[in-house]
């Protein structure tokens, strides 16, 4: 009777954490279909009826992912600093970066998964750290600035997040804003610049881009980095 309590127990568990999961993506997903409009956000909208923001956030402080579920935890997380980043940027709106506030990146920490972290914990810590090889984070993790990849209008789910990641990465590296060809020289975001280690695990920048390009750049293109637009993302 004991063994059969506790599996029932179990049982429970996993379907209540398979629930509020489920209910973290699908409220996450309404909530960026509302407020996320052409990769720009209405954070001032936001910031007048902030409760579905703080709602999710409180959703995401109690939810604990585990790696083995991959696609769940990196869509988790990916969501997870997004709406980490908007709550960032409403606490202090309005403002005209995320610049302007002290500590934005790496002194302010949200509540995820139970643990208290920084927008760059969760960017190198939980997600670069324990996928080394998925460079496509870059093109999905939205920093606030309009020099970064456009945030989109739904949630990162599970079950369609390698195409997701895949589908932003082909956008991003085909965007002739983004990736400035001109003859056999190449100017890349600033992006490039940071996190080196992270396009060239398996040949050169160039190498990488042209994965997804579908006009190849020069193999033997001279590479330089274009500065990074802190300007917010708003929707005015």
């Amino acid at each position: 009777m004991k063994k059969i309590t506790i599996v029932l127990i179990l049982l429970l568990t996993q379907i209540s954490f398979a629930q509020s999961t489920a209910d973290f993506f699908t409220k996450a997903d309404a909530f960026f279909k509302t407020y996320v409009s052409n990769g720009k956000v209405k954070y001032s909208a936001i910031k007048k009826n902030p409760a579905t923001l703080h709602e999710l956030l409180d959703m995401a402080s109690k939810i604990k992912v585990t790696q083995s579920k991959t696609n769940t935890f990196q869509a988790f997380y990916i969501n997870a600093y997004n709406l980490a980043v908007i709550k960032g940027v409403v606490d202090k709106y309005p403002i005209k970066s995320p610049l302007n506030v002290k500590g934005f990146f790496d002194k302010t920490t949200y509540d995820i998964g139970g643990k208290a972290t920084t927008l760059n914990d969760l960017e190198n810590k939980i997600l670069r750290k324990n996928f080394p090889s998925e460079a496509r984070f870059h093109f999905v993790l939205v920093c606030a600035g309009l020099g970064c990849p456009p945030i989109i209008a739904e949630a990162y789910q599970p079950s369609t997040l390698k195409n997701q990641l895949q589908r932003q990465t082909v956008k991003a590296l085909n965007n002739p804003n983004f990736i400035k060809v001109k003859g056999k020289k190449v100017q890349l975001s600033q992006i490039f610049e940071w996190y080196k280690v992270d396009f060239t695990r398996n040949g050169s920048e160039v190498d990488y881009v042209n994965k997804f390009r579908k006009e190849k750049i020069p193999s033997d293109a001279k590479v330089s980095y274009y500065s990074y637009d802190w300007s917010l993302n708003q929707i005015k």
